[in-house]
């Protein structure tokens, strides 16, 4: 899925080795909903004729309606529907925008291409509807769903302390062998002030995941252009927004929510943030420096005052 992953797992002595099996578990993830993979059952959903209900795998049916559900409460701010407009400001497989003859869409390219038509599921068949045309992209939900696919399996193998990571997105159970929980150090935004080492969270059956402006972006005539862009307006954000980083039990929703909020910015984002009970850091770019907004809750699960 164009990422790495990583784990941590403090384990029993003589326990068999976990790599093959983490790895299979990805795998999974991969066959399924990799918008890389021209392969897997999310490609094959994105070439299916208009007009035909497609059988997914129960994994790849369940993130999808979680992601839709996403799309539905935030206004549409995370769209997995939205994967035409992604490639085609170079943030997907191909055409990418750090390859040489890539150029920025101008804005009628971008309006010609967003999402219209809405995917629609059938829970008792498990299928979807291809209405035609439409681009599936589980980038902003599934490697938080592949996360929480590693803990549930490490679980299942009765290993209860570990760091699992994939694509920057953590979730962490248990203590390490020294007895401290697994800190984790709250993403810093590039032009954070030097020394500033920002906030530290124990994940103690808690994941995180962080969406920002200065993992992927690219300058075009002065303006820097992220990764994240809204499906509304067909452009890539420009609303302040460095960061917005999410902790829940659930990597799958800290993924999907801290796009989300992204997108709706720093004053809507964060009242959505209030109204849904999410526990959310935003940082914002402004000229004096980044400003740090936290949530009520967010405020309350780091026991500040």
């Amino acid at each position: 899925m164009g990422t790495s992953w990583s784990a941590r797992v403090a384990q029993p002595a003589g326990a068999p080795d976990l790599e093959s099996g983490l790895q299979e578990r990805l795998d999974e993830v991969v066959a399924q909903m990799s918008h890389w993979d021209p392969g897997s059952d999310l490609g094959r959903f994105n070439r299916a004729p208009a007009g035909t209900w497609q059988v997914l795998p129960p994994p790849f049916f369940q993130v999808l309606a979680y992601a839709l559900d996403v799309c539905r409460d935030s206004g549409g701010a995370c769209d997995p529907c939205a994967g035409a407009l992604v490639n085609l400001w170079g943030f997907g497989p191909v055409n990418r925008y750090d390859e040489p003859g890539f150029t920025a869409p101008a804005p009628e390219q971008a309006r010609a291409v967003l999402p219209a038509a809405r995917v629609r599921l059938d829970p008792v068949s498990r299928s979807a509807l291809q209405p035609g045309g439409v681009q599936l992209d589980l980038s902003a939900v599934a490697k938080g769903y592949g996360v929480d696919c590693l803990a549930r399996w490490l679980d299942g193998q009765g290993i209860c302390n570990y760091l699992v990571e994939v694509g920057g997105e953590l979730r962490g159970a248990g203590l390490k062998p020294d007895g401290q929980p697994w800190w984790v150090a709250l993403e810093n935004v590039d032009d954070a002030s030097p020394g500033d080492n920002g906030i530290v969270a124990a994940l103690h059956g808690l994941a995180v995941a962080t969406s920002g402006d200065y993992r992927r972006f690219f300058l075009h005539d002065g303006r820097r252009h992220a990764h994240t862009i809204d499906p509304r307006t067909g452009t890539p954000i420009d609303n302040g927004i460095a960061s917005v980083t999410v902790v829940d039990a659930s990597c799958m929703a800290c993924d999907a929510w801290s796009t989300a909020l992204t997108v709706l910015g720093p004053v809507d984002g964060l009242a959505l943030a209030e109204r849904r009970g999410i526990a959310a850091r935003f940082v914002v770019r402004t000229a004096a420096g980044p400003v740090e907004h936290l949530s009520s809750h967010m405020r309350a699960m780091l026991d500040l005052a």
